[in-house]
């Protein structure tokens, strides 16, 4: 059989490796997807997910043509004309309120195209949108306050490490590129040490594994800071010329001696002792902090007094030495580049009403006024599954005279909508991606057609603008139209404030940003008030409203005798939240959410491996089967999270909506259940 023709793309999903992928075309199909080595964060292999985009792709499932409701409440086919013409009719009759629309996104897919969205919505006057994220502003902000900046070194950089932490992080599932480089480094002598309530994939294969109370990680860090100015293993030369706060912080840390540390974590004193040893002389040193950990309403607290035990030994601006968190130097392009984005502007620009917190969808939602909310426009996001409190989202959408959802499936919240309009997906039109974790940006090719009806959402854009009457000389300035030039045109204005870069250059493949730095922080400069790495922070105190130091204080939600068990909702590799997990291939590995229990929690209720349990709290109830998992320590329980609500497992009808400390991030691991056995 010929050979098809093959591209070169990127994958736009929120995930750390952002892959480098060569895909075959043939005959107008998808045949083939395979790595490409060209990306030296991602060169030797996709993961489960990207190999399942061909099913997507052709998933029977898939939406190819807008969806309305009808007289009797159902979802029926509609044309496309009806569902602009319904959608344009409620615009026009909003227009004289623009911000009683909200338009909200998620981060399902990255690309420049996304800017079409917010450029449509300030052309029809105003709307209402959401500030924070549910990811990991806490630890952008922590990482900004204590550095200046956020970025780290390029992923290969983690080879020379003689001393790996994953702190809170599981990359064998969920950053499986990272792992070649660990295994680099091991091979090489390094140290693994894996800090997780659970024992995941990762911690298989480390030399020691810690397993903390879940959100006591910061009293953890704390008591290790303690052990290293007792044991004087702090490198008193770096401190003193590159750190601003550390008498202040040492002070801080004697308020965790081993024994204190030890009963508020949970972590027996050798093994903080033994990690502290660790990081005193092994070097270079690099931790790797998880998303997760910074889920709490303490977390932000939490990675400050972690990162500062990097600074206490001299483990950054080194080879093999930092902090890997977010790598934000390819994000050159969008406001994201500073974790500002993601708070409410000081001044309201008229135009933008950025009044709603993600975290809190649902509850400010319901609480805007002036004008309050009738319409909303959903893209790129699943909230009704993902977004905390799920349901106040329900009550919230539910309240609203019109939905409108576009999305690839039918998920939880396009089921709500009163129209739902297909989207493409990755292979049918190009845009210019980057990533989080490396430093490459990438050109996401169209190498097919989109099949049925489906339209990209920049022409669906495009449409709605045109039969709204907008200025026709705006619209072609800001939104690209149906036409693949048009587009190009659309990405080449925008790669101009790169120089040097082209979409010609990008379709040979990945191209690393210019000037990035293979080893983050090597200058020591830091763009901090002091220019020093700062432990004592005047702007957490002014900003935030919490201590200058990174004083460790217990999560919110607190163990009684109706929710002792804490409920963590970890990603899996089948999955990225919400998405895939309807293909049958994801289907045939993990077909039903299954809650993992320790041994001395089902004992001490009477459940066994198998037994059918409801897991309750004052916000709602969900049934699993229970899997024991005796590695697991007490107190906790664990389900992944993206569950679809008709699959029974969205497990954030448990969670409340409450942000953490700094950020503006979702608190979903402050998040308490009992768990009863089922007749």
């Amino acid at each position: 059989m010929a050979e098809g023709t093959w591209y070169t793309t990127g994958c736009p999903r929120n995930c750390y490796s952002t892959c480098s992928m060569r895909v075959e075309v043939r005959d107008g199909q998808l045949r083939r997807i395979e790595a490409n080595p060209d990306n030296l964060a991602t060169p030797e292999g996709v993961c489960l997910k990207g190999l399942a985009y061909i099913e997507r792709v052709n998933d029977p499932d898939r939406l190819l043509h807008p969806l309305g409701r009808n007289s009797s409440g159902r979802l029926q086919q509609i044309s496309w004309d009806e569902a602009l013409d319904r959608i344009c009719a409620k615009l026009a009759a909003l227009q004289a309120e623009p911000q009683s629309v909200m338009a909200y996104t998620g981060s399902g897919t990255k690309g420049l195209l996304n800017d079409v969205t917010w450029a449509f919505w300030r052309l029809y006057g105003g709307y209402t949108t959401s500030y924070g994220d549910l990811c990991w502003p806490a630890g952008l902000e922590a990482t900004r306050l204590t550095l200046g900046d956020n970025r780290h070194s390029a992923p290969w950089d983690l080879a020379n490490a003689r001393l790996i932490v994953f702190w809170g992080k599981n990359p064998a599932e969920t950053n499986i590129h990272q792992m070649r480089f660990v295994e680099q480094a091991v091979e090489n002598g390094a140290k693994l040490v894996v800090i997780d309530p659970r024992r995941t994939e990762t911690s298989q294969g480390a030399d020691l594994l810690i397993q903390p109370k879940p959100g006591t990680d910061g009293a953890l860090a704390l008591g290790i800071a303690n052990q290293l100015f007792q044991e004087n293993l702090v490198q008193r030369d770096f401190v003193e010329r590159h750190v601003h706060g550390h008498e202040a912080f040492a002070e801080l840390a004697a308020e965790f001696p081993l024994e204190r540390a030890a009963e508020i974590t949970g972590v027996p004193a050798p093994f903080i002792r033994e990690l502290a040893d660790l990081l005193g002389s092994v070097e270079p040193a690099t931790i790797c902090a998880g998303f997760g950990m910074q889920r709490y309403t303490n977390s932000g607290q939490t990675m400050r007094a972690i990162l500062a035990l990097l600074a206490l030994t001299g483990n950054i601006g080194r080879a093999g030495a930092g902090w890997v968190y977010a790598n934000l130097q390819s994000q050159v392009f969008a406001p994201v580049k500073d974790p500002f984005a993601f708070y409410p502007p000081e001044q309201a620009d008229g135009v933008a009403r950025v009044s709603v917190s993600t975290s809190r969808l649902g509850e400010d939602m319901m609480r805007q006024a002036d004008p309050r909310l009738r319409m909303i426009w959903v893209e790129r996001g699943n909230p009704l599954t993902q977004n905390p409190h799920t349901a106040r989202v329900a009550e919230a959408f539910r309240s609203l005279e019109f939905r409108v959802v576009v999305d690839q499936f039918l998920t939880d919240t396009a089921r709500e909508a009163d129209i739902v309009l297909p989207a493409k997906t990755m292979f049918e039109q190009s845009d210019v991606i980057n990533a989080y974790w490396h430093p490459y940006i990438q050109l996401k090719q169209k190498m097919i057609e989109p099949p049925g009806e489906v339209k990209p959402e920049s022409e669906v854009y495009w449409l709605l603008a045109e039969r709204l009457g907008f200025e026709p000389g705006e619209v072609a300035s800001k939104i690209p139209g149906a036409s693949e030039a048009e587009v190009d045109a659309y990405l080449e204005r925008r790669l101009q404030a790169i120089p040097g870069l082209t979409l010609d250059r990008l379709r040979q493949g990945p191209i690393e940003v210019p000037g990035h730095e293979v080893v983050a922080w090597s200058d020591l400069e830091f763009a901090t008030p002091t220019g020093k790495i700062e432990l004592a922070s005047t702007e957490a105190s002014t900003r935030w409203g919490v201590a200058e130091l990174p004083r460790w204080e217990p999560p919110e939600e607190v163990e009684s005798s109706t929710s002792p068990i804490r409920l963590l909702t970890p990603n899996t590799k089948n999955r990225i939240h919400s998405q895939f997990g309807n293909l049958p291939s994801i289907r045939e590995l993990e077909d039903e959410a299954v809650i993992h229990v320790s041994p001395a929690d089902a004992e001490s209720r009477g459940i066994e491996s198998g037994d059918r349990v409801q897991v309750i709290n004052d916000r709602g109830a969900l049934e699993f089967t229970v899997a024991l998992d005796v590695s697991l320590r007490s107190g906790c329980a664990w389900v992944t999270n993206g569950w679809w609500r008709r699959r029974g497992g969205s497990v954030n009808e448990l969670s409340l909506g409450r942000e953490t400390d700094m950020g503006h991030g979702a608190a979903f691991h402050d998040n308490l259940v009992e768990i009863v056995k089922l007749p």
